[in-house]
């Protein structure tokens, strides 16, 4: 078993880690217990009560957190011509056609999303299998294959972000930073759930969102308890 470390043993020894706690309380925990020298993000794990191997049970989308995520986000539109100035007044960091192409098959992926046009994704189809490993594929379900690129980009740069179940079943996410205070850090945690629920598939049976656990980057994670959870 591997030893703990002088700061997580005081981590641990701030809070109850067999209680379970509301959003809010679990994010002020989490402030008390996060001793890294960067503004660590504060991720959500949401294991859910479906079986990702079955299409019809396969949980995807995405949510606009009212508070955003902290951090900056670099976005790479692939557009034609025509959409280059739209996308650029939005905010879009990278915004070309085929020179990124062309980058991106030489292997850079420098970039934490990428937005692109229908009419233009017979080129992007087969950066596949750079992209797809990295989560950076354009997706029409995730909005980041779009007409409105424009309207895309300033959705992204203000926190809409996506998700997806994982092969075990858990919907693992950051919603926010340390730095935030605790009311802004359980709304976007709400928000998420909130979307979640919509999500639910109608093929899941039993128990649909089995634990939720928040943490931050090298925190010792903390239970919520379900019953806070407004929708649930």
């Amino acid at each position: 078993m591997a030893k703990l470390t002088k700061k997580r043993k005081d981590a641990l020894a701030k809070y109850d880690s067999s209680q379970e706690y509301s959003f809010e309380k679990a994010a002020e925990i989490l402030k008390d217990i996060s001793y890294t020298k960067f503004d660590a993000s504060v991720d959500i794990d949401v294991r859910l009560g479906v079986d990702p191997r079955k299409a019809d049970q396969m949980v995807r989308g995405v949510v606009a957190l009212p508070h955003g995520t902290g951090r900056e986000v670099r976005v790479l539109v692939l557009c034609s011509p025509d959409k280059e100035a739209e996308a650029k007044e939005a905010g879009a960091d990278y915004v070309g056609l085929d020179e990124y192409v062309k980058k991106i098959e030489q292997g850079w992926t420098d970039v934490d999303v990428i937005i692109t046009m229908p009419t233009v994704m017979a080129k992007i189809g087969k950066l596949g299998k750079i992209l797809g490993p990295r989560g950076l594929m354009p997706n029409p379900k995730s909005g980041t294959v779009t007409l409105e690129v424009g309207k895309a980009v300033k959705e992204v740069k203000a926190g809409k972000i996506d998700f997806k179940v994982d092969k075990f079943g858990i919907i693992h996410t950051s919603i926010g930073r340390v730095s935030f205070g605790s009311d802004k850090i359980a709304q976007n945690a709400q928000e998420l759930i909130a979307t979640l629920m919509k999500l639910k598939p109608s093929s899941a049976k039993g128990t649909y969102v089995k634990t939720v656990h928040l943490s931050s980057t090298m925190s010792p994670g903390v239970v919520i308890d379900k019953s806070t959870i407004a929708g649930i």
